[in-house]
């Protein structure tokens, strides 16, 4: 009798997760239509032509998209090699942006560093890949071995050093670099003090969220002050957690942007006003096309579309974790999930930020926000996962 399935991993033949592939080129064109309708009408307003942002996101899409190819085709233990290079790369770059003048200050904030003068980039993007595969080659290596504490704390501080300088400019990346290697320790979960702890540091955040979120405004601003005399979180960044308490809050300043936003998502309704349709893209919603293009989305489809680009991430992520879990070894599986977790928490802290759940921290919408150093990574990231998936077993 024939052989009907080959558990060999050695001689099975090798494949890529084509369903990945299609979901993320699907999210790609559906970004760029929702890119197009939230910039017509300010690219014509500056001058540029109504399709100025369409056309440069076409063309980060397609830097992007040769990024995946060569990353898919590159087998990913390879990707061992270049952990610590990367890592140090990513350091003298927040060093470079932040302290030697290469940075772009935009809005108050350095997040930018100057390549040409024409071209810039965000140097956070490179920390949170170099986070990423520093994370999972640790973890592979020396994942009997996390039962002592030391050791898990060491993958923390490894964070934590590029993690801060992208912190002092952006609080949202910051979040994420430290989450990936908390929440893959928490997974492998070799040392239980240490889930513990970190069990006991989120309920902690939780109640001083709640307990924030729910505080009279006076007493608010009093604890406020105090925090920005006493740690590090600057006076922009202090006005946000205001907003979130009180939407209107300075409703013609710091909160203006979020009001707009959720007057963009109520307006939708059940099927939203129809694709182009937004009046909030009109001058209302600053960065429509950029950290609110959601406010738009849900404006102009509704929940009907909110509900849809849910569904779409969630067969994205489910075909990440089917890959992690049918990963041939533990190095693939934890870049996979890596990749899973940078893409959920950034769906989710932008959807939540829109929709005042959390305080604004300016987060992009993956595959679907303008941008193009986060689209080239991203697509980049999923092509890694990609490579992962040809060892599947």
């Amino acid at each position: 009798m024939p052989t009907l399935h080959n558990d060999n991993p050695n001689t099975r033949e090798k494949h890529y997760d084509l369903s990945l592939l299609f979901i993320t080129v699907f999210l790609c064109v559906f970004g760029l239509v929702m890119i197009y309708s939230a910039s017509y009408y300010t690219a014509e307003l500056k001058g540029f032509g109504g399709d100025y942002y369409f056309k440069k996101q076409l063309r980060n899409d397609l830097i992007g998209l040769g990024v995946l190819l060569v990353a898919a085709v590159v087998p990913y233990r390879l990707y061992k090699i270049g952990v610590y290079p990367l890592y140090v790369i990513s350091i003298i770059l927040m060093i470079m942006t932040n302290y030697l003048g290469f940075g772009i200050n935009v809005n108050g904030r350095t997040r930018w560093m100057k390549v040409t003068r024409s071209i810039s980039f965000q140097p956070s993007e490179v920390v949170k890949l170099a986070v990423i595969l520093g994370s999972a080659f640790y973890i592979a290596k020396y994942a009997r071995k996390l039962d002592k504490m030391w050791r898990c704390l060491l993958l923390v501080a490894f964070a934590f050093i590029p993690g801060y300088f992208v912190g002092t400019q952006d609080l949202s990346s910051f979040i994420i670099i430290i989450a990936i290697p908390l929440i893959l320790l928490a997974i492998v979960g070799r040392n239980k003090p240490f889930l513990i702890i970190l069990g006991g540091f989120a309920l902690l955040a939780v109640v001083a969220a709640v307990i924030l979120k729910t505080m009279d405004f006076a007493s608010l601003q009093k604890l406020g002050d105090w925090i920005v005399n006493h740690t590090p979180l600057k006076p922009y960044q202090m006005k946000r957690i205001y907003v979130w308490n009180d939407p209107y809050y300075d409703a013609q300043a710091d909160g203006y942007q979020v009001l707009q936003g959720l007057y963009a998502v109520g307006s939708g309704g059940l099927f939203g006003k129809g694709l182009g349709n937004s009046t909030q893209k009109l001058g209302f919603v600053p960065e429509a096309r950029n950290d609110m293009i959601f406010s738009i989305l849900a404006e102009e489809l509704g929940l009907f579309g909110v509900i849809a680009l849910m569904l779409l991430y969630l067969f994205m992520l489910y075909r990440m974790l089917t890959i992690a879990l049918q990963s041939e070894e533990l190095f693939g599986s934890l870049i996979a999930m890596g990749v899973f977790l940078q893409i959920a928490l950034q769906v989710i802290l932008n959807i939540c930020v829109v929709t005042n759940v959390l305080p604004n921290t300016g987060v992009s919408l993956p595959f679907i926000s303008y941008g193009g150093t986060s689209s080239i990574f991203l697509l980049g990231e999923v092509g890694m996962v990609l490579s992962v998936s040809r060892g599947e077993r």
